[in-house]
């Protein structure tokens, strides 16, 4: 299946306005993409309308969200289940600090409707924030919730792991890495002699916060690795 699952909504601050549900799962679709997941910065709020517009669009989506742990580590929490992704939303309120947004200066936080795309709610709390929780409570917490935790942009952008710790724990309990591309795959494997390739899920998203951005069909997913860590909801 071609997927990415990596896109930001008009609920992140830092994505275009354009990035409403409908208008993501018809670019998806007109790109050729089978399986995508939105996930904004530290909310699940925009989830039931993505699982409505994916479902006209014939599309399948895994629900999720882009968590920033006290660190200021990115990972991403990918679900089968909507239920499961909204109860990762209830642990949200508790760790995300209550710190009101300008949107002057970070940008609009919109939830739009799966229907049509209109406005139903506006986030007012500031998203772009690190979680009062460490990356190993953040993991915990995600597969407490039965999704799946993939460290974001592993080499890239100021809050990758490596940009914030400078290595990844041998003991952090993850189930896949996000990178560019082979090169970044190879460095990685280069600064963790204790990783096997084989035995790593490698991912390649696009992080997009604009339509145009989405990755085209260039990705693949095997369904027996789909299979393994999402199950056989298809």
């Amino acid at each position: 299946m071609f997927y990415d699952l990596h896109i930001h909504s008009c609920l992140s601050p830092c994505a275009e306005d354009e990035m409403t549900p409908n208008n993501i799962c018809n670019m998806a679709v007109l790109k050729g993409l089978e399986l995508i997941a939105v996930t904004d910065h530290n909310s699940c709020m925009q989830q039931p309308s993505i699982s409505e517009a994916a479902d006209k669009a014939g599309l399948k989506a895994l629900f999720g969200a882009e968590l920033q742990t006290s660190e200021e580590v990115h990972i991403l929490g990918l679900f089968a289940k909507l239920e499961d992704c909204m109860m990762l939303q209830k642990w949200i309120d508790t760790v995300l600090p209550v710190i009101p947004n300008d949107t002057g200066y970070f940008g609009k936080e919109e939830i739009r409707s799966g229907a049509d795309d209109e406005l139903i709610g506006i986030e007012n709390r500031l998203l772009l924030v690190s979680l009062q929780a460490s990356l190993e409570e953040t993991v915990d917490k995600i597969h407490e919730c039965n999704g799946r935790a993939v460290l974001a942009h592993v080499l890239d952008r100021e809050n990758s792991i490596i940009n914030q710790l400078g290595f990844i724990p041998q003991n952090l309990n993850i189930d896949g890495l996000e990178v560019k591309n082979d090169e970044q795959k190879k460095e990685i494997l280069q600064m963790h002699p204790w990783m096997n390739e084989k035995d790593e899920n490698w991912f390649t998203d696009s992080d997009a916060h604009r339509l145009i951005d989405i990755n085209e069909a260039q990705h693949s997913i095997e369904i027996s690795l789909y299979q393994e860590l999402w199950g056989n909801a298809l």
